[in-house]
């Protein structure tokens, strides 16, 4: 169902090649004071690896000179590295990335563990061989020099390239591996790692996504998820990167050149390595993986992320900019076409993290809540402690108990003790759902401008149920209908797209999969109207069809009308709505198609957003949620919310506790009691 493509790789053999026409230009590039360094990298990255090998023979034969050594002389910094690094045979690269790794102070066991996790047993032999004539000593002692324990173990049977490329797959002995790995680790007290290492260094591609497939299904975790629980440390990340590898060499690297490159700094030699050695094999995968998994381009990520010279051969052996492309490269579409169809069959159970609390005395929490605001200064620790124990329902029974017993208000003291964030949590918390929404609706829609983020976030992620009752809700806070109110205050294409899922009328059934064939094809014709920029009565129509579709239809059908969309296209749909929609109709499009994938950590772009994520959500799915945020950014939720709201001195905290506010690192401005309420909420689910 692929459309077939014959080239998955950004550099290739240059037309009319002449070495010796390469050579006289590199020499003119370094003749003379200063050298022409965009002359040098243009010519570098278009010529294949082994057209380069023929440009340093024809250097050395024209000029005596060794090409390599007068490339070292001109050039400097990570340039040099990567012009050089370009000019050695893939064999020899890769020889000297492990040389580095396991010689002189320490030992770099994220290069080892990304080189030979993901070599072939080809790739493997040649680098053995280069090694040894580079380096006069085996490869194998070396490692087993610098190595230790299982870790070792693993890199040695890596190293003999012996895995089995015969593409025959015994179905008995799937069932049997997928057993003996249970057995080996979910099923006993302890771990054999030697069944571990002997399946998974041993057995083809093909056997072991088959095993993973069947011991998922008896163990009832992924196999990911079990190397996580019974292995530790450098082995650990190892196997890992294995399992990776085995399921999809293009994801190891698009996963490997974003850690790179996220956050402050770059890894360069990781980017270098990657860059060098993916370019002749299957760069355009990995840049589509990229898009797949990070919502941009690689191209985009570099552009960003480096400068110079290096950007530019960087940029040059990327390739292209698919955020201008709409199209899957082949290995990239079988992984999409993957993920829609393992999430139209997997059945998600929803976890909260916060439970009823045990031992439940309303009376007693009202009349701690009571002597927390009274007199002077409020104990915040001592609100916190109970709003954030106890499930709502129990919370609107403190709200009646604290008005039968006190004669008072719980609303408005807690609105007069308390402010900012801290107050917005807290009073959200006390709300019923219902109402929580509604007030929602109202603050992003009240005063000048429209938040329609927040709209969006709300009736995406909202059962039918829960819409109807906060459409109850907002009429009873506000004598005023909520679909009015979103009429009164939006408009165009984006009013009707609200309106509609206000309804509370979205499918609640499983797939249809003759229908999400149909649906499908109408999301087809759509792009083909758009491409052809197309404004008439049949583009209009094309539209409420495909409005309807997503605002209609249940997110199992939905999974499966993407699904389908990848099948019958080679298209991507994500970026189809990005490239053919914009403002805030592409904005909400884009929020149901994640909402398909429980992707609601996307929506966490500012403090307000995180409120409203963490109140509506901790007794539904957070913990869902927290394994998204983990899987996407590669930070524990938790981890961010500390991070972002660290306290640098004990003069900070005083001022932050007087004034109750400090800053998130771009847009988040959080108090530290809003911190704790928050720990509460992401930490694991209270008995």
């Amino acid at each position: 169902f692929i459309k077939p493509l014959f080239k998955y790789c950004t550099v290739t053999d240059a037309p009319d090649f002449d070495p010796s026409a390469d050579a006289e230009a590199l020499y003119s590039a370094m003749k003379g004071i200063g050298s022409d360094k965009e002359a040098i990298l243009d010519l570098v990255t278009s010529r294949s690896n082994a057209q380069r090998q023929e440009v340093i023979a024809a250097y050395k034969s024209n000029f005596g000179k060794d090409l390599i050594d007068d490339l070292k002389y001109e050039l400097t910094g990570k340039f040099e590295r990567l012009i050089v690094s370009l000019m050695r045979t893939p064999a020899y690269h890769d020889a000297k990335e492990i040389h580095d790794a396991v010689k002189g102070a320490g030992t770099n066991e994220r290069c080892l563990i990304e080189v030979m996790a993901s070599r072939t047993n080809q790739q493997m032999h040649d680098m053995v061989a280069a090694y040894k004539d580079a380096y006069g000593s085996d490869i194998e002692e070396d490692i087993i020099a610098d190595t230790s324990g299982h870790f070792k173990k693993m890199l040695i049977v890596l190293l003999q390239g012996t895995r089995d490329e015969s593409g025959v797959v015994d179905a008995d002995l799937v069932e049997q591996d997928a057993q003996d790995l249970y057995a080996a680790g979910e099923e006993q007290w302890g771990t054999d790692e030697a069944k571990f290492i002997m399946i998974l260094g041993n057995r083809s591609v093909t056997h072991l996504r088959m095993v993973f497939d069947a011991y998922e299904k008896i163990a009832e975790v992924s196999i990911e998820d079990s190397i996580k629980s019974e292995l530790s440390g450098d082995f650990e990340r190892l196997m890992l990167a294995v399992v990776q590898c085995i399921r999809s060499v293009p994801m190891f690297y698009a996963k490997r050149l974003y850690k790179s490159m996220k956050g402050l700094g770059t890894a360069d030699n990781t980017l270098i390595r990657i860059m060098i050695s993916r370019s002749e094999i299957d760069m355009l995968d990995i840049r589509e993986c990229f898009r797949l998994r990070y919502e941009t381009s690689l191209y985009n990520m570099i552009k960003d992320d480096t400068s110079g010279d290096y950007k530019r051969t960087l940029l040059n052996l990327c390739g292209g900019d698919d955020d201008l492309a709409g199209e899957f490269f082949p290995e990239a579409a079988q992984i999409a076409y993957k993920m829609w169809e393992l999430s139209a069959m997997t059945k998600v159970q929803l976890r909260p993290t916060l439970r009823p609390a045990a031992s439940f005395d309303p009376a007693a929490d009202a009349q701690a809540l009571r002597k927390a605001m009274k007199g002077f200064g409020t104990d915040e620790d001592a609100i916190i402690d109970i709003v954030a124990q106890r499930s709502n329902t129990q919370r609107q029974e403190i709200r009646q108990t604290f008005k039968s017993l006190l004669g008072r208000d719980l609303m408005k003291d807690l609105k007069s003790e308390l402010s900012k964030n801290l107050e917005r949590l807290i009073i959200g918390l006390m709300l019923t759902p219902a109402e929580f929404d509604a007030k929602m609706m109202r603050k992003a829609m009240e005063g000048a401008g429209t938040d329609e983020h927040a709209l969006i976030e709300i009736l995406v992620t909202r059962s039918n149920e829960e819409i109807h009752a906060m459409n109850a809700a907002y009429q009873n806070a506000y004598k005023k209908s909520l679909e009015e109110a979103i009429q009164s205050d939006t408009s165009g294409h984006f009013c009707r797209i609200l309106v509609s899922l206000v309804q509370g009328a979205r499918e609640e059934g499983p797939a249809d999969v003759e229908r999400a064939d149909a649906d499908a094809q109408v999301i087809y014709c759509l792009t083909l109207i758009e491409l052809a920029d197309a404004c008439n009565a049949e583009s209009d129509d094309m539209e409420m069809k495909f409005m309807s579709i997503l605002c209609t239809r249940s997110f199992p059908h939905l999974r499966r009308v993407f699904q389908e969309f990848v099948r019958c296209t080679n298209k991507d749909i994500e970026q189809i709505v990005k490239k053919e929609m914009s403002g805030d109709v592409k904005n909400a499009f884009y929020a149901i198609g994640n909402s398909c994938l429980f992707l609601y950590h996307s929506m966490l772009t500012d403090d307000r957003a995180l409120i409203r994520i963490m109140v509506s959500r901790c007794e539904v799915d957070l913990f869902n949620i927290r394994k998204e945020f983990k899987e996407t950014h590669d930070v524990s939720l938790h981890e961010f919310i500390q991070v972002e709201t660290m306290i640098v001195s004990r003069s900070a905290r005083l001022l932050t506790l007087l004034f109750g506010v400090f800053g998130f690192s771009s847009h988040l401005c959080v108090s530290v009691e809003f911190f704790f309420v928050l720990f509460f909420f992401v930490s694991w689910p209270l008995s």
